[in-house]
């Protein structure tokens, strides 16, 4: 037996207007019923409140009053014959004739009909429970008595010189002629209620071409898949993706952008106005005549960027930017710079620790004990580590004291003498050093570039060093000037802080790699709430630029030595 075909689902923007239709039909249903039962209760209260004035009137009636005063004063109550043919049935009859109500019933203090509009049902007790009326109050209600359901009033009826109840005057409106007058009302009603549905019907049409037009023909999975596509890719990938579209605004800002430049989302942002930095802007410009790809420092971190135009067929459909970050690599080069520096220092100065050892070998075996001591002074004097260093005693954090010794070893080689200067003083531990072996090392790579490029015999490099305790950390102020050239006449303070720049020769060309030292050192120094500053742009034959580096909070106090009590307000160290 073949298998029946599978049904085609229906479209989406089949189901759209269906559901649409759906949706304005619901709507105008639960209005029309709504608008009804509102009029339906308006309706009713208004015959309620009708029957209660007409029952007030008929209650207050002297007449009424001493008929009923002179009924309930008899033995029992009169047979129906009597009542019929009596004053109380005449009176309650023209008032139910003249005033179209259902029922007007008047009743004696037990609840016996005196008046009723079908005589058969005179001296009978009343349907509903009489007993509030009787109590001497007013109310309302709603109920379906003999006559059919009814909207009514129940009012006491009182003697004629006193506060006795005698009676109660009871006054009822059918609701089928409530419901007639709601028909009546509601017939307007129905009449906007279809024309309502008539535009909804015709604006889903309307909604339906448009989807169809604006979604290609393409159904919503579809369109998910692409989407999800896109997002896969432009999330998934540790390069920035930067999309402007042809009217100038940014269609794609991938969180890797975000990251890597440190702002939110930018989608739908214009792009000349959005805060990106300038060398990055500058690829989109027209005219623009430089490198396919820039270099540049945001964050902290530096970046290469490139940008190409995206064409559909002849369309233009705007850019696509290109960032991805270098920082990473530049810092192992440095930290493996670091490590080979320390590694040839170390290597080169083991000969010499060796003839220490010897030389202090033979002191001590012809008895020479006072200069062994003297000896051993000396070597104290220079360091845990005899790098080409001045005064690195000052330098009492042993990681300082490292890393500036193997910066001085190369220097050294380059002919360039590291030297710390008279004012230093470090009693705390450096508690932050990758910060600070970025910004202390940037600082006398640059300045040992500009002594080597400079025309003075002595090339030296001066280092200060000062750390100022603090509650959540100390700060660590550092100060590096050198022998060069210092800067070109008419560079700015604030230019040699630019991507690009270097004070060994000034701007350089871009994507060559140099002049991003000061830009990181300074933005790493803000991050920390810090700042890296040109205190003197130096002069033609030296001596050269003078920089100040602040970093706080990247010093800890040091712990005092087991079986050493620190003294309040005083470094043991010191």
């Amino acid at each position: 037996m073949p298998r029946p075909a599978p049904r085609t689902p229906l479209r989406f923007s089949t189901q759209t207007l269906l559901l649409q239709l759906g949706v304005v039909l619901l709507v105008v249903l639960l209005s029309t019923a709504v608008h009804a039962w509102l009029t339906y209760d308006r309706v009713g209260s208004d015959a309620e409140n009708q029957a209660l004035t007409l029952a007030r009137t008929v209650a207050s009636d002297p007449s009424v009053r001493a008929d009923v005063l002179a009924i309930s004063g008899q033995a029992g109550t009169p047979p129906p014959a009597e009542l019929a043919a009596g004053p109380l049935q005449a009176a309650a009859e023209a008032v139910r004739t003249r005033t179209g109500a259902l029922f007007v019933v008047i009743t004696d203090e037990t609840g016996l009909r005196l008046a009723h509009p079908d005589p058969d049902r005179l001296g009978e007790g009343v349907s509903t429970d009489p007993s509030e009326a009787l109590a001497g109050q007013e109310i309302t209600t709603r109920n379906t008595g003999t006559l059919g359901p009814s909207a009514g009033a129940k009012v006491p009826v009182y003697a004629p010189d006193s506060n006795t109840v005698v009676g109660e005057v009871s006054v009822g409106y059918s609701m089928e002629t409530v419901g007639q007058s709601v028909a009546r009302d509601i017939g307007p009603v129905a009449l906007t209620a279809a024309g309502a549905l008539g535009a909804g019907v015709l604006g889903s049409f309307l909604l339906r071409r448009r989807l169809q037009r604006l979604t290609l023909g393409l159904e919503p999975e579809e369109i998910s898949t692409l989407v999800h596509d896109q997002v896969a890719v432009l999330q998934g990938v540790d390069d920035g993706v930067i999309g402007v579209s042809a009217d100038g605004r940014i269609s794609v800002f991938n969180a890797a952008s975000q990251r890597l430049l440190g702002l939110p989302d930018l989608t739908g942002t214009r792009w000349a106005d959005a805060p990106v930095p300038a060398q990055l802007a500058a690829l989109t410009r027209p005219g623009y005549a430089g490198p396919e790809a820039v270099e540049v420092v945001s964050g902290g971190q530096v970046l290469v960027a490139s940008a190409r135009k995206a064409l559909h067929r002849r369309e233009d459909l705007g850019w696509v930017l290109m960032l991805r970050d270098r920082t990473e690599l530049q810092q192992l080069t440095r930290q493996l710079d670091a490590v080979g520096t320390l590694s040839d220092a170390l290597r080169a100065q083991r000969h010499e620790f060796a003839n220490q050892l010897h030389t202090l070998a033979g002191f001590m075996g012809i008895g020479q004990h006072q200069q062994a001591r003297e000896y051993l002074a000396g070597l104290a004097a220079t360091g845990p580590l005899r790098f080409p260093v001045d005064q690195a005693e000052l330098l009492q954090d042993p990681y300082l004291q490292a890393f500036v010794g193997a910066k001085g070893v190369e220097a050294d080689e380059r002919g360039v003498s590291l030297r710390i200067g008279p004012e230093t003083l470090v009693r705390g531990q450096v508690s932050e050093a990758q910060d600070v072996t970025t910004v202390l090392g940037n600082l006398i790579d640059n300045a040992v570039n500009a002594a080597v490029a400079g025309s003075a015999e002595d090339r030296w490099v001066e280092v200060e060093v000062l750390d100022e305790p603090g509650a959540g950390g100390g700060t660590l102020h550092i100060v590096v000037a050198d022998s060069g050239n210092g800067l070109a006449p008419g560079t700015g303070p604030e230019d040699v802080f630019a991507s690009g720049f270097t004070t060994a020769s000034g701007p350089v060309r871009a994507g060559g790699g140099q002049g991003f030292g000061l830009a990181l050192a300074r933005q790493l120094a803000r991050r920390r709430g810090g700042d890296v500053t040109l205190l003197a742009a130096g002069t033609d034959g030296g001596p050269g630029a003078v920089f100040m580096a602040t970093l706080p909070g990247t010093t800890a106090a040091r712990a005092a030595a087991p079986g050493r009590a620190a003294t309040p307000g005083k470094d043991n160290d010191a």
